[in-house]
């Protein structure tokens, strides 16, 4: 069965011994997981954890070994799996597939399988299919429009973090696609408010009194065209020790969007209509249309394959971190529709 992780509530009573957490949203995948452990071990008699992540090579046999074998010190165990990218191998899908057979039915051991969101490539495995029929799917998926702000008024009321109308609607706007982000926000805001009514001159001035400059300011200001003012920001997040991937994550979101208006343009659709079908909220419509009136679509492909560069250096360790600020500021210029490569500056 497969739901979303906003179900997963309504299944706790009557969890399979197989479940799958998949989702690349990594605040909603852990918080599931965090649900299940507490379940299983307070109502399914688990008393032992084994926690497994697939490496290379990977022991599928031993895995299976555990999987049957009974512990000496638990009547009832749970083993977690994590696999990082969704490929076993030849040896772990017959592996799985066996699992799934063996697990059926029988309430002496639990699997629980987590990882990234799985795609047509992998749900039409063979090891896929077998355990999701004898499992409990859920998807760690990042919430959209209205569930994503029915999902931010419960976080704020959960760290008592009183927001009105617009100031939520704001909020909204300056961290969608990053629910870690707004939920460590949201926090804050409940300490820093004391409990009272957040409006927005007051949301405004608590999120920036937290650093100087954010990156929500400095996206802001490069789609505006304000080159030498982003530069500065980018400078100053840099002294502040703003980790380069939070940086990178705030313009890997305004290019990606700024790519999906140029797919669009291609196709002869009027922005105002591209901005409405990608939900932009209505407020920052303008800084998109100056940012699409600077750059022609070629301008925005290299920008994005400059991005997808610089994200692999970096999840390959590749590039040290002068370095990944010096990408990060070529991106920042690349907003700029008279940007040049620097070597081409240079000459």
């Amino acid at each position: 069965m497969r739901i979303f992780a906003s179900q997963l509530g309504q299944h706790l009573s009557a969890l399979p011994p197989v479940i799958l957490v998949l989702g690349d949203d990594i605040l909603i995948r852990e918080e599931c997981r965090d649900t299940l452990r507490q379940a299983l071990f307070q109502g399914y008699g688990v008393e032992e954890r084994l926690s497994l992540v697939q490496g290379s090579p990977f022991d599928w046999q031993g895995l299976l070994q555990e999987a049957q074998s009974l512990s000496l010190f638990a009547q009832c165990r749970l083993i977690e799996l994590e696999l990082p990218n969704l490929k076993p191998g030849s040896d772990g899908s017959a592996a799985l597939v066996e699992l799934a057979e063996r697990l059926q039915g029988q309430k002496e051991t639990f699997l629980l399988l987590h990882g990234p969101k799985a795609g047509r490539e992998q749900t039409n495995t063979k090891w896929f299919k077998a355990l999701d029929k004898v499992g409990l799917h859920i998807q760690a998926l990042t919430p959209e429009g209205r569930h994503y702000l029915r999902w931010l008024q419960e976080r704020a009321r959960r760290h008592q973090a009183q927001l009105t109308p617009d100031a939520l609607e704001h909020f909204a706007s300056l961290f969608e696609g990053n629910l870690l982000a707004a939920d460590q926000a949201l926090a804050q805001l409940g300490l820093l408010s004391d409990g009272g009514r957040i409006e927005l001159p007051l949301l405004t001035r608590l999120l920036e009194d937290q650093s100087r400059y954010s990156v929500f300011q400095l996206t802001d200001a490069l789609l505006a065209g304000a080159l030498p003012r982003g530069m500065k920001m980018l400078s100053q997040l840099q002294l502040e020790g703003t980790a380069p991937t939070l940086v990178s994550w705030a313009l890997n979101r305004e290019w990606q969007q700024l790519g999906r208006l140029a797919a669009a343009r291609q196709q002869g659709q009027p922005l105002p209509q591209a901005m409405k079908q990608e939900k932009i909220w209505e407020k920052r419509q303008g800084l998109y249309r100056d940012a699409m009136q600077r750059l022609d679509d070629a301008q925005i492909r290299n920008a994005l394959a400059a991005l997808g560069a610089l994200e692999r250096a970096i999840k390959q360790a590749g590039a040290d971190e002068q370095s990944q600020w010096l990408a990060l500021a070529d991106l920042c210029a690349r907003f700029d529709g008279r940007y040049r490569p620097l070597m081409e500056a240079l000459s």
